[in-house]
């Protein structure tokens, strides 16, 4: 009777120990840095040539020193009021 409940925690044990490593987190895939930094600019995405008005938003923008939302809402605006003034 001993033999057999030894057997029988020795088999709990083992599988208890077994287990635990299924159940261990895996580790973060590792990020392909080569395929982000071979890629030139034009080959993520098509980009339209920037038009005359564009361009001089953008200085306009860096001469305001204006970043992040306040420049794109500048340049944006900008950019219609060039428009405007074409037409």
């Amino acid at each position: 009777m001993t033999k057999i409940s030894s057997l029988a925690t020795a088999a709990a044990l083992a599988s208890l120990l077994l287990t635990g490593s299924a159940y261990a987190q895996t580790a973060a895939p590792a990020k392909d840095a080569t395929k982000t930094e071979t890629k030139a600019p034009a080959e993520k995405k098509a980009e339209k040539p920037r038009t005359a008005a564009s361009l001089e938003c953008s200085k306009e923008a860096d001469a305001k020193g204006l970043h992040g939302k306040e420049r794109k809402k500048f340049r944006s605006e900008c950019k219609k009021g060039a428009t405007d003034k074409a037409k």
